[in-house]
């Protein structure tokens, strides 16, 4: 399913749209966009509108484009995978594809949005990710949007020749309660 749109200070979270597609099939054949990502072959522009089809109707993913509300640029996407509504935890993942806009704060504020939703309209208790070890910006937006270390996959991710260790965080809804909390209430 496609996520509300969500306004951020600086991005806001919007439902993806059709017109998008050739935008992502360009960033999913820039090998520096998708070193860390297991989808590393673009798809065809058809093969990119069919997925946006079947996220639509899928009840275990929420979805949104990434968009810089000054000016509505897109510059990344973002979600919720593997819905598990039994269990209440769902996988999360990132992508900033436009290149420009890396190293700008823009993955932690969509990180801090989509983790309100899931815990506020979802009533998710946990989000976990897997992060390559080398993928140092995407820990850092992760720890700064409230996620922490829950264990390390050890040689779980064929990178550039090499088998990288997968650091493995998880954010749970008590403990993001807590620090919210302690932010709204610092003077």
């Amino acid at each position: 399913m496609f996520g509300p749109v969500i306004e951020g200070a600086r991005v806001r979270l919007e439902p993806p749209r059709p017109e998008w597609s050739p935008t992502y099939q360009r960033w999913l054949a820039d090998m520096e966009v998708t070193r860390y990502l297991v989808q590393r072959n673009p798809p065809s522009l058809r093969q990119e509108e069919e997925l946006l089809e079947k996220v639509a109707e899928d009840p275990t993913r929420v979805v949104w484009g990434i968009v810089l509300k000054d000016g509505g640029k897109l510059i990344g996407v973002i979600g919720l995978d593997k819905i598990d509504w039994r269990l209440r935890d769902a996988e999360s993942g990132i992508m900033i594809g436009d290149r420009s806009e890396w190293r700008h704060g823009h993955a932690s504020e969509a990180m801090r949005l989509r983790t309100e939703y899931a815990f506020m309209e979802l009533g998710l208790r946990k989000i976990w990710t897997g992060v390559d070890m080398p993928n140092v910006g995407s820990r850092r937006a992760l720890e700064k949007a409230g996620y922490r270390q829950c264990g390390v996959m050890r040689r779980h991710f064929f990178v550039n020749g090499q088998w990288v260790d997968v650091w493995m965080a998880e954010i749970h809804r008590e403990d993001w309660r807590r620090a919210r909390e302690a932010t709204c209430s610092a003077p």
